[in-house]
């Protein structure tokens, strides 16, 4: 089986965190590539994807948790369909309400989004393996000089947020990516059990 098919075969067979549902977690730096490999990821599990873009704000690049819990998490552990109003970063105002419904896996992508507050929440987190500087680096490139002024106060407030509320040690894999694709590694929280992603044999590595 391709290996980013039997991943997401491991993550369908987790029990359920939220409700119904598994929520999975997607985080890492900013620029680190967690957007496209969400998007794929999201593709084999047919699952819809919630971009954490879309409830933080200029004012609270980190301070979304309660309009998480209260648009996202407590519909969802309901059984209910959750309604959230994304953030418009170019007229800097919430929009009207996007809903997003209790399926069977649904995907939690970005900075954060294995945060303390919602990790009971989730059925799995997995870290982006790339670091601050590359990552950083990669997002100026893409969003170009324009947004510079964005991602100087950017690295300062992520920085912070990561050395108060570290994601990476509670990861369950470690993402990293390839020219070939992805390879997969342990997350310092794996222990072995019948739904562990990784399997690490003699140093076996799986690339997707």
């Amino acid at each position: 089986m391709h290996s980013l098919d039997r991943a997401a075969d491991a993550l369908r067979h987790r029990p359920p965190s939220c409700g119904p549902v598994r929520l999975i977690a997607v985080d890492g730096h900013a620029g680190s590539g967690k957007s496209t490999f969400a998007a794929r990821l999201a593709a084999r599990l047919i699952a819809p994807v919630l971009h954490l873009d879309d409830l933080a704000s200029h004012e609270e690049l980190f301070g979304w948790t309660e309009r998480m819990r209260t648009q996202v998490i407590e519909p969802l552990a309901r059984g209910e369909v959750a309604r959230y109003h994304p953030y418009d970063w170019n007229l800097r105002t919430f929009g009207p309400p996007r809903e997003l419904p209790p399926a069977p896996v649904v995907l939690v992508e970005g900075v954060g989004a294995g945060r303390r507050a919602l990790r009971p929440h989730l059925a799995a987190l997995l870290w982006m393996e790339r670091g601050p500087e590359e990552s950083w680096a990669r997002g100026r490139h893409r969003d170009g000089p324009a947004q510079s002024a964005f991602w100087d106060g950017w690295t300062v407030a992520e920085t912070r947020h990561f050395a108060a509320d570290p994601s990476r040690p509670f990861a369950d894999a470690l993402v990293r990516e390839c020219p070939e694709g992805y390879e997969w590694l342990p997350g310092p929280s794996v222990t072995a059990g019948p739904n562990q992603i990784i399997t690490d044999r003699d140093g076996d590595r799986r690339v997707i």
